[in-house]
Parts: C-alpha cells; structure tokens; sequence
C-alpha cells in the first residue's frame, strides 16, 4: 500500500448483509435462552407452594393416618417361636371294633318277638329278640338221654363190682358193664357240649339237670352297653346261623381311618404316635370344632390300586357327634421345630416370582422388603432372609400397600 493512500470501504450492499447476519445470531440466542429457561420449569414461589421433591427409592410407599385407618392396616413385630406343619388327609369315621359287636344265632330258629329298634341304646345283657329253635329242644332231650342212660349203666357197673367180688359173675361181665358206662359217658359229655354250642350256659344246664325241662327258646342278648346300629330281622321269620340279626356299638369311642398317599409316608412318624406327633380331625358338620386323636395304627403295605397307606386314629366321641361313615380330613402335625423367625401368611405379598413384606420405617412410611421363605403351615410362615427380629412389619392390609406402591411406579 502507498503512503497517503485513501483506505476503501465495502459496498453498500455487503454492509447490509453484515448487519442481517449479526442481528439473526443475536434473535437465535434470545431464542435459545428462553427454551433453556422454559425447560427448567417456572421459578420458586411462581404457583404460591414449593412441591415434595420426589422420592428416589421406589419401594416406599406414604400414607397418612387417615388413609391407614380406611385401610384397615395393622402393624406387629417380627418374633420366634414354635413352628410345625402340617399335611392333610382323607378319612372316614368307623366304629371302633374292639367295641363293636354283629350278633348272629348259634342256632336255626323262628323269631317270636324283636324287642330292640334301631338307634337304641341298650345295657350289657338286654334282650333284643327271642327265637323259637326246635333244634335247640332236641339238643336238648338227647343231653337227658344221654344223662339217663348214663345214670343206669353208672349203677349197673357199680353192681357188678360188688357181684364180682362174691363171685356170682365173671371179669368178662364186669368189663362189659364198664364198657357200656364208659360209652354212654363220652355220649353225654357229647350232648353236654352241644347244647354249649348252641347257646346255653353252664346255669342253664345245671338247671336242666335238676328240672328236666326243656326250653326251646332262644334269647338273643347285648354283649355290652351300646347303641344298636343295625338290625336285620323281624317278626315270624325264620333267620339261619349265617344272618347278622344285630349290630350293637360302643360310640363313645370311635376310629378315623385315612389314607396317605406314598410320597407322604416320610411325613408321618412312627416313633411320634404318641404324644410327640400331634392329631386333629375335621369333619364339614361342625367346622368350626377341632376333634384330637391319638394314633393307633400305621400300616405295614400299600394299597396295590391306590399307591396309599393306612393310617388309624382313635378318638374319644362322648357328646356321639362323630357318626360312622362320616366323612373327615385328618391334619398331622410335624414335630415342633423351635426358635423359628415367623411371619403370618397374610403379611406377604407376591409380585411374579417376587416376595416382599411391607416394613414400616416410621409411622405412614412403608418399604416394601424382598424376603426368602421356608415352610409354612396355611398361617404361619418361616423367614429364612431379608428380616430381623423385632422389626414390625404389616400384617393386615398389606395388599392396599402392594396397590399403591404399584401404581406409584406405573
């Protein structure tokens, strides 16, 4: 460039373009600066309230002393305790058979009269019916001709001992008499015992002994104090030796028979039928009542069709509520197991393959805790992970909880 040389300017044109440049840089940033600040929301105090600031732990969850009201949530701590379970099984109820009698005849007979209906309840040596037996009356008449016979041919060798010694017969007679008496002895004590078979008693035959009197009727008596349950005869039939004419039973204690499928037999405890392995039997018409037994019987075998075991229990029935046939679910409990961190059923709560509690941290905070379960018995539940003891967690309610804190995430 020259000295004293004048310096050019730009055109008119390229000025104006400047100067349009310059000005839209300057609206873009006005523009961008109002975006930044409306994303950032309006300032404090610009709707007259500061709102809570979010929570950033999604597993709690705040109510406040109404809504827990309404809810009906309760609150307890965790504690130890006892712990058993139990496994259920079918039954049925059945008289016990050491106090169950089916009385039949000893001997063929016409029944005269029935004087036990059924449902009664009967003593030791009552009368239940009374049969007429010709058989029994010829029985009868043979013991006496037996019994008569006996006595002459007794006499007869009595006499000839005495006329052997003064020697008015020979040994050869002697003999003879004694084998008659002999014979007609095993003839009676034959028609002593048949008589026996056919029902009568000892007084009976001492009786008849005396009396020579023939008595063709046949009682039919109660072996014990029971209830008659079954009764197959009536008046003026002729009923045979084969016939259950009654059933009489003693109720005041009764068996439950159940049936335990294979895979359950480990469960139940042989060396605990005592008093170590605990029984309750529930029948649908009294729910609300719990019978306690005591076991009597594990079987030995399977049943080949069912693949299930037998298992007996005896129950006292004193009020007779538990009628045979009934049907009855028998719950055996395991044995106890002590010191066990348990929580009621009702406190947990599944999500999936998920399971938590609710824990309360103050009062209207509630954390939802991820725990790991043992057994559980339909009420009670062992924690094995993921609570300590003492701390108090919900245990109604819990399912409002589960409601809100799933709403809260969606």
């Amino acid at each position: 460039m020259q000295p004293n040389q004048p310096i050019s300017t730009p055109s008119a044109p390229f000025r104006h373009r400047s100067f349009r440049t310059c000005t839209l840089l300057v609206l873009l940033g006005v523009v961008s600066l109002s975006a930044l600040s409306g994303c950032e929301g309006p300032p404090p105090n610009a709707t007259g309230a500061n709102p809570p600031p979010p929570s950033s732990d999604k597993s709690l969850v705040r109510l406040t002393a109404e809504e827990i009201k309404t809810a009906g949530i309760i609150v307890q701590p965790v504690t130890r305790a006892e712990f058993r379970t139990t496994r259920d099984f079918p039954g049925t109820v059945e008289p016990n058979e050491h106090a169950l009698a089916e009385i039949t005849t000893l001997v063929r007979g016409r029944v005269i009269d029935v004087y036990a209906d059924l449902g009664r309840e009967v003593k030791s040596g009552a009368l239940l019916a009374l049969l007429y037996s010709s058989e029994l009356g010829m029985a009868q008449s043979a013991y006496l001709k037996a019994t008569a016979k006996l006595n002459v041919a007794d006499r007869a060798f009595r006499r000839a001992e005495l006329l052997l010694k003064e020697k008015v017969i020979g040994l050869a007679e002697s003999q003879r008499r004694e084998g008659e008496m002999i014979s007609l002895r095993a003839e009676q004590r034959e028609a002593r015992d048949r008589i026996l078979l056919l029902g009568l008693t000892e007084e009976d035959l001492r009786n008849l002994d005396r009396n020579h009197t023939i008595r063709s009727h046949v009682p039919v008596m109660a072996p014990f104090d029971g209830r008659v349950i079954a009764r197959n005869l009536t008046k003026g039939e002729v009923v045979e030796t084969t016939e259950k004419l009654f059933v009489v039973a003693d109720l005041s204690d009764v068996w439950v028979t159940a049936v335990i499928p294979e895979k359950d037999i480990p469960y139940i405890r042989p060396d605990l039928t005592g008093p170590g392995q605990s029984v309750e039997v529930h029948v649908a018409a009294y729910p609300d009542q719990v019978f306690q037994g005591r076991i009597t019987y594990v079987g030995d075998v399977l049943d080949p069709a069912t693949r299930t075991m037998r298992l007996r229990l005896e129950l006292p029935n004193p009020e007779r509520k538990l009628k045979p046939a009934m049907y009855a679910s028998v719950r055996v409990y395991s044995e106890p197991e002590p010191n066990v961190l348990l929580i009621p059923e009702a406190a947990v709560q599944r999500d999936r393959d998920r399971h938590f509690v609710f824990v309360q941290h103050e009062p209207g905070v509630f954390e939802a805790r991820n725990v790991k379960l043992g057994n559980s018995n339909g009420q009670e539940i062992t924690v094995q992970d993921g609570l300590l003891e003492g701390e108090s967690i919900v245990t109604k309610g819990s399912f409002v909880l589960k409601s809100e804190l799933l709403r809260e995430q969606i």
